[in-house]
This record gives structure tokens, C-alpha cells and sequence, in this order.
């Protein structure tokens, strides 16, 4: 192998860079927001609807995937993700609004359109790999992941730096995290409309990329992507990972800030989710890139059952922490590890598994099922917490995953991956 690039690989490198410097600042604004956020709506609306306002979150995620993926099929991934980071910069004014006026209904109308920071993320693992060898899909997706990484990890103990900013303007403290995903969602969206050119998708359909089959009329809608998905045994287990692990992730993740809070006073418990989030975050996606490799070396379904088998010892050790800081903050460290796992490994098998042409279809179908997943969970979640606190619900969480691992285990026996 020679070390002059082709212009195709100096275009996929050139859009790499220019993901992981967006995902870096769009990871401030969805975590920086998201550790507050059970606490904010707590405070508003009470313990039994926290979890609800965080759903609102996570189905505005999985909604607005439908409308940014048919803007993907028609003009490209920038103007698709320019459009996502908008709309999570509008939610985040919103809920900065609803925390001044401590209206109850604003604050969920903010929550949805926030899920749109969280839209962009998660569908820009998708644009790295228009343009990706076969051989490397898992590594280069998981580089993406793993740039969140810093915005991540540093999002949540920017919290209470963000509000004693918005002090001078008596606005209360918990809105200062969504002033500051104001800003850097509509910083991403800028770099990316600016900079993400020649667009990834558009280019990999010009020169023909993974197939030849002629690109449809119209944009495919969520029941043609369903059909297509349906016909496919591989891509079914590859969208039932990345759902599956989101749902355990969210239902357990959502709820420990508002677990930890009915211990500690509101300052500590601001420092104490900081550092346990972060933590969190930094096992979601500091070992993305270890992930990736584990699919491209040892097989997507292989990866997909660690990534299980990390989540019910996430919940394990997370479940029967009580109060200790130290032992929440391995379970929650784990819990990242093992939505890693089934994140790249379903992403990827879920890519490689339909066409190009009907790709960005797909990976929307994939993204709207995840958020209804990660919804139910955090709908639960406030409602399980409520009722038996937060033993039950991460048993609750590791039990969810037994049908994956079923079909991930049965799916190994007849079909070898090398």
C-alpha cells in the first residue's frame, strides 16, 4: 500500500475531521444539557414526570430523525445535519425560557425540539461511513463516536460553571447548562453547513459506492425503510442492538442524577452528577475506537454480545450501590462500555447490511427506534423510581436485555463472521 491518498480518501478524511470537530462541540450542548435535565424537570414538575421530560428529549431525537433524513436522501448529509443542530438550539432557548417562567409545558416543548443536538450526534456516525472501506466501516464510525467524547465528558462539569454565569441575569441556575447548548449547537451547525463539503452522501451516489442499483425518485419513507429492514435478517439485529442498548442505557442513566439529588444537598449533588456523568459519558465514548476495531477484527455480533453482556454488570453493580459514590460511578462507567459495544457493532452491521441508496432511510428507521426505545425507558424509569426506587429499576434494565442476547446468540451458531 502506497502513502499517496486517492481523492476519494483525502475527501474521507477531510469530512472525519470536520465530524469530529463538530461532534466535540455538539457533544457540549447534549451533555452539558442532559445532566440537568431530570433535575430541572424535577423541580417544575416533580419526581414522577423527570423521566417524562427526558423522554420528550429522546422521542424529539427520534422524531426529527424522520424529517433530517428525507432532507439527507434529497440534498446531502450537511444540509440534514445543519438542520438537526437548529432545532436543538431552538429547544434549548426554550427551555432556558421555561426555567425563568417555571412553565411546565414549555419546558417539554423545549426537551423535543432539544433532541435535535442529539439527532445530529447520532446520525453523523452514519455520514463517516458514505465513503469508508469496507475493511475499516467499524473503526471510522467509531472514530466520530469516540470525538464526542471531550465535549461529552466535559459537558456536565461545565454545569455549574454555567450556572453561576447566568446569575447576573437572575435566571435560575439550572438554565444556564441550555444557554450554553444554545450556543453550541448553533456553533455546529455553522462549521458544518460552512466546511462539510463535498458532501459525503451525494459523492459516495456519484461514483457509485457499494452498488449500482438506480437511486429512488422520491425519498423513501419510514415504512418503505421498515420493508426494507424487514427482508433482512442481519439489518433487524443490527437495529435491535443499537435500540436495545439505548433503552438500558437511558432507563438507568436518566434516573441516577435524581437518585444521587435525594441524598446530597443541590450543590453537591450538581458535583457529584458531574463527575459520575462524566465518567459515564467517557465510557460511552472514549472506547468507541476499541469497539470499532473489536467489529472489524472479531465480527459485529461478537461485539454486540459484549456490549450485553457490559450492560446487565452495569446494572448489577449500579443497582446495589445505594448511595456510594465510587460503585454508581463503575456501574455507570460500564453502562457506557456496553452501549459502545452495541452502538458501533449494530451501527455498523445495520450500514453494511442495505444499499446506498436507501442507507439514509434505513438509518433513520434505525434512529426513530431507538429513541422510541430510549423513550419508553425514560418515560419507566421516573415512574419505576417512583414506586420501588433504583434497585428494581436496574434489575428491570439487565432483564430487558435477555431477548437480544437470544437472537444475537442464535444468529452466531449458522453464521460465521470473519
Amino acid at each position: 500500500m502506497t502513502g499517496v491518498l486517492t481523492p476519494v480518501e483525502t475527501v474521507q478524511r477531510r469530512t472525519l475531521a470536520i465530524l469530529c470537530g463538530t461532534q466535540v462541540v455538539g457533544g457540549v450542548g447534549v451533555a452539558i444539557g442532559l445532566s440537568v435535565g431530570a433535575l430541572l424537570a424535577a423541580d417544575l414538575a416533580g419526581t414522577s414526570l423527570s423521566g417524562l421530560a427526558q423522554s420528550s428529549a429522546v422521542v424529539g431525537g427520534a422524531l426529527l430523525a424522520v424529517p433530517v433524513t428525507r432532507v439527507m436522501q434529497r440534498y446531502g448529509r450537511r444540509p440534514g445535519l445543519g438542520l438537526a443542530y437548529l432545532v436543538g438550539g431552538v429547544g434549548s432557548a426554550l427551555i432556558v425560557i421555561a426555567a425563568a417562567t417555571r412553565s411546565v409545558p414549555v419546558l417539554f416543548a423545549g426537551m423535543f425540539l432539544f433532541g435535535g443536538g442529539t439527532a445530529a450526534n447520532l446520525q453523523a456516525r452514519y455520514t463517516a461511513v458514505d465513503l469508508a472501506a469496507p475493511q475499516r466501516r467499524g473503526r471510522q464510525l467509531s472514530l466520530v463516536v469516540w470525538a464526542t467524547t471531550i465535549g461529552a465528558v466535559a459537558g456536565p462539569n461545565l454545569a455549574p460553571l454555567a450556572g453561576s454565569a447566568v446569575r447576573p441575569w437572575r435566571l435560575p441556575e439550572m438554565a444556564g447548562p441550555f444557554l450554553f447548548s444554545a450556543l453550541a449547537f448553533a456553533l455546529a451547525a455553522a462549521v458544518m453547513m460552512a466546511l462539510l463539503r463535498p458532501d459525503p452522501l451525494l459523492l459516495s451516489r456519484t461514483l457509485g459506492a457499494a452498488d449500482s442499483a438506480p437511486a429512488p425518485a422520491a425519498p423513501l419513507s419510514m415504512t418503505d425503510a421498515l420493508r426494507v429492514v424487514a427482508a433482512r435478517p442481519v439489518a433487524r439485529l443490527g437495529i435491535a442492538a443499537v435500540a436495545m442498548g439505548h433503552l438500558v442505557m437511558v432507563g438507568v442513566m436518566a434516573m441516577t442524577p435524581v437518585h444521587i439529588g435525594s441524598a446530597h444537598t443541590p450543590a453537591d449533588t450538581l458535583r457529584i452528577v458531574g463527575v459520575v456523568l462524566s465518567l459515564h459519558i467517557a465510557g460511552m465514548y472514549a472506547a468507541a475506537p476499541v469497539m470499532g476495531y473489536l467489529t472489524d477484527r472479531l465480527g459485529r455480533r461478537a461485539v454486540i454480545l459484549l456490549g450485553l453482556g457490559l450492560l446487565v454488570v452495569a446494572c448489577a453493580v449500579a443497582g446495589t450501590a445505594g448511595h456510594d459514590t465510587v460503585r454508581l460511578a463503575i456501574g455507570l462507567t460500564l453502562l457506557g462500555l456496553g452501549w459502545s459495544g452495541t452502538m458501533v457493532a449494530g451501527s455498523t452491521l445495520l450500514s453494511e447490511s442495505v444499499s446506498t441508496t436507501v442507507r439514509p432511510a434505513v438509518q433513520g428507521l434505525s434512529d426513530v427506534v431507538m429513541g422510541f426505545a430510549g423513550a419508553a425507558a425514560g418515560a419507566l424509569s421516573g415512574v419505576v423510581l417512583s414506586w420501588s426506587g433504583y434497585p428494581t429499576l436496574a434489575l428491570l434494565a439487565a432483564l430487558a436485555t435477555v431477548p437480544l442476547v437470544a437472537l444475537a446468540l442464535r444468529g452466531v451458531r449458522p453464521v460465521g463472521e470473519s
